[in-house]
């Protein structure tokens, strides 16, 4: 199969190049290599025969036009997308363009690559979302495939509208469309301006750890490897049209988190220790969902997937990885935002 993959540069997206190469897969990488974009990501499979990457916009359908022309992918892979909540609350239009301009544009570019193409029965247009689409759970239940969109903050609100357009164009036109709705991700690669990332990096150089609020928020996290060997069977095996919601089935409050993730330091880095010492609780974000939780049974018994990695191999895996990676992360810090706090314009503001 040839997979066009949009975002192959990021976090997420980077997995799912890596893996697909080495499923035999031919990837062509289309990534803007906007400031959380690292090549460095799929350095492991750059000089693959099944590798090619092409730096473009999704919000410039000339581009990508020409990108499926020269190509003629397989499949779409869609993962795209401004995903920081903070920054969303400083600067939302860069995700209005980006997350719904630019999926619009690539459902045209791929409708009309797809009706010239015959209307090829094995074609998919995947769409990789994210569970905070849903809004906020109470102390009890799990978002489902059926659960009502109530989306709480900019980033949010437009990843529900690129839902919602993909599975207009699924409808309308008989785009043959699929999509998957994940859980918090985390793993090797992880742009340091993401929670996980922050505290192991703030821990090792002695600085203040920020915990937003009371630090009792609760998600379900997702091994960034297994999120990727999920997509693909997505890809391979889900049913058109369907909702596919993945998760790792790991519920942990956001303070335990980072007692978690200082407790692996402290074994690894005893002199530095004990760094939860370091954890400082600072005001919340605005609109801070309380409770995120993936009920996995669709993915489970349509597909036979779950999750193979648990919370604490996944975070001992992880800090590992940033340990023996410093010269990946270390250029990072200086990129725009990185290291500052975002997101407190509205408490900035007086509002909530």
């Amino acid at each position: 199969m040839k997979i066009l993959v949009t975002g192959g540069a990021g976090f997420i997206g980077s997995a799912v190049v890596r893996r697909a190469v080495g499923q035999g897969h031919q990837v062509v990488n289309l990534d803007a290599l906007t400031y959380a974009a690292c090549l460095e990501n799929v350095a492991l499979v750059a000089d693959s025969p099944l590798y090619h990457f092409e730096q473009a916009d999704i919000r410039d359908r000339a581009a990508l036009d020409r990108i499926f022309a020269a190509h003629q992918p397989d499949a779409v892979m869609h993962l795209a997308a401004e995903s920081h909540v903070d920054r969303s609350i400083d600067g939302p239009a860069d995700f209005i363009e980006t997350n719904i301009t630019g999926t619009f544009n690539m459902l045209e570019a791929a409708r009309l690559y797809w009706t010239g193409q015959g209307r090829p029965d094995a074609f998919r247009f995947h769409h990789i979302s994210t569970d905070e689409v849903y809004g906020s759970l109470g102390k009890t239940g799990k978002f489902t495939e059926s659960t009502r969109y109530d989306p709480r903050s900019p980033y949010a609100a437009s990843k529900a509208s690129s839902d919602h357009l993909v599975r207009a164009w699924g409808e309308t036109y008989g785009l043959p469309v699929l999509l998957t709705n994940c859980s918090n991700n985390y793993g090797p690669y992880h742009f340091p301006e993401k929670l996980i990332p922050v505290v192991i990096l703030r821990a090792l150089a002695g600085y203040p750890i920020p915990v937003y609020g009371d630090g009792l928020h609760i998600r379900d996290w997702l091994y960034v490897e297994d999120h990727a060997d999920a997509l693909l069977c997505v890809l391979g095996q889900g049913a058109v049209g369907r909702t596919y919601n993945i998760g790792g089935e790991n519920e942990v409050k956001n303070s335990d988190l980072v007692r978690m993730i200082c407790a692996e330091l402290d074994a690894l880095r005893p002199d530095h220790g004990p760094h939860a010492d370091l954890i400082t609780f600072v005001p919340d974000r605005p609109g801070h969902d309380r409770r995120y939780a993936i009920d996995p049974e669709r993915i489970r018994s349509e597909l036979g997937w779950r999750p193979t990695v648990t919370l604490q191999q996944g975070i001992a895996q992880t800090v590992r990885w940033y340990l023996d990676n410093r010269d990946w992360w270390q250029p990072l810090l200086a990129r725009d935002g990185v290291g500052t706090r975002l997101g407190a314009l509205a408490h900035e503001k007086g509002t909530t």
